[in-house]
């Protein structure tokens, strides 16, 4: 799920509604004073958020990449401290390298200074070969670190400051650890630099509007805007006619041969056209030559392995900031539910789902019970058991929930919404 697409969010396959529906970003999308610490080490994250407020400076920080990439989906930031190491014990800089490689193919202007232990020397000249602006070494003088911050970033490719990027300038950060995902973050680094015109498929829901952002934020016109055009109004068609740069096309999958053949014929030769479809079945040879040099296709879910959770995760982070439901988390009953159910929506009814559990969650803890599409705030009534309509996962859900709450059935029938008595029948129902 803001962007240097065109705003008009109607026909958006985005995550969330308005603010939310850009990849779970919120309105504090560019932050010209926010600073990005990536380290796993709490004390360091304290003393250098000190130092920074000290400075003028706000410090956001992340665990790790997991929540860096979380992080960087939201807002750009002027600056991103990386340490190089995060798992114990490790010491040759190879999990940092790996974070700033990725962070640099999203975002190339990113302003990344690592931090490195004294004998890192070789681990800096690396991470600086890779896109790293400076290093600072470990320990420092708090004086020293702001000094090295401030100046990098006081530059940039283009010599203006990062901080004067317009807001609609963000990184599109394709969140997922999974081979399919991998293999489209490279696709989409291989294609965005040409010229190419692009289509990009996949199941509504699934993030294409994002891939199409990121393919444009590939490219060497990143700087430049981009129009999208809802192409089932015959208006907008005809508006393409004066069209210049790239433009994002939605709907050519929808309209019949004739319309086809119109929206060919106002297709200036210069454009480039980021095609958004559920196939390119459906398109007349002509005009899918035109608009499916390359088609890029973007998994569904359910063939993302455990990047539901990631995104999940996520998800949940960014209700947790956008309605003030700080610590809210998903319980491990949850991620399996997560894990395992078929969401209609694809991603965007994920985004849904923990969205609306983050606000009903009392205590910032996402139990199953509250990842259902039946999810209802209603008043307890003596008459009646607590109901709770489960969706097809409901085996997995109960398993879940039995696990996290080691077989207490009473814990793990309130987790669910059921009573002792109706979660026996189904234990029964299913052998468990």
């Amino acid at each position: 799920m803001d962007e240097r697409l065109s705003k008009t969010h109607a026909d958006s396959d985005r995550p969330f509604a308005d603010i939310l529906s850009t990849s779970g970003r919120s309105d504090d999308a560019s932050s010209g004073t926010a600073i990005l610490l990536i380290d796993d080490n709490p004390e360091i994250a304290r003393a250098i958020d000190i130092a920074l407020r000290m400075a003028g400076y706000r410090l956001d920080t992340a665990s790790g990449p997991e929540e860096a990439w979380s992080r960087l989906a939201q807002r750009r930031y002027a600056a991103i401290l990386l340490d190089m190491n995060f798992s114990a014990g490790a010491a040759d800089g190879e999990e940092g390298l790996a974070c700033l490689r990725r962070i640099m193919a999203d975002d190339p202007g990113a302003c990344v200074v690592v931090i490195t232990a004294h004998s890192g020397i070789r681990i800096a000249v690396a991470a600086m070969q890779a896109g790293a602006r400076d290093f600072v070494m470990k320990p420092w003088r708090n004086a020293d670190l702001i000094a090295k911050m401030e100046a990098v970033m006081a530059r940039s490719p283009s010599g203006a400051s990062p901080t004067a990027r317009p807001p609609a300038e963000l990184p599109a950060v394709l969140i997922g650890e999974s081979a399919a995902m991998h293999e489209l973050r490279a696709l989409v680094r291989r294609v965005g630099p040409t010229h190419a015109s692009i289509a990009v498929t996949g199941p509504a829901g699934s993030g294409r509007t994002l891939v199409a952002q990121s393919i444009h934020a590939a490219s060497p016109d990143a700087a430049d805007a981009v129009t999208r055009f809802d192409l089932r109004r015959d208006d907008r068609r005809e508006q393409l006619a004066g069209a210049s740069g790239t433009v994002v096309l939605r709907h050519a999958d929808q309209l019949d041969r004739v319309a086809q053949e119109t929206l060919l014929d106002h297709l200036p030769p210069s454009v480039r056209c980021l095609s958004i479809a559920n196939t390119t079945e459906p398109l007349i040879p002509a005009l899918r030559r035109r608009l499916a040099t390359i088609e890029v296709a973007v998994p569904p879910l359910a063939a993302r392995d455990d990047d539901a959770v990631l995104l999940a995760r996520h998800f949940a982070r960014v209700a947790a900031d956008r309605f003030g439901k700080p610590g809210a988390h998903l319980t491990q009953a949850a991620e399996e539910v997560v894990r395992t159910t078929p969401w209609d929506d694809e991603v965007r009814g994920l985004a849904l789902a923990v969205e609306r559990a983050v606000i009903l969650a009392d205590d910032g803890a996402i139990d199953a019970a509250l990842l259902s599409p039946s999810s209802t705030v209603t008043a307890p009534t003596a008459a009646s058991e607590a109901r709770f309509d489960l969706t097809d996962a409901e085996r997995a859900m109960i398993e879940a929930a039995l696990r996290e709450h080691r077989h207490n059935v009473t814990h793990a029938a309130a987790a669910l919404g059921l009573s002792r008595g109706a979660l026996y029948r189904r234990m029964a129902r299913y052998g468990l």
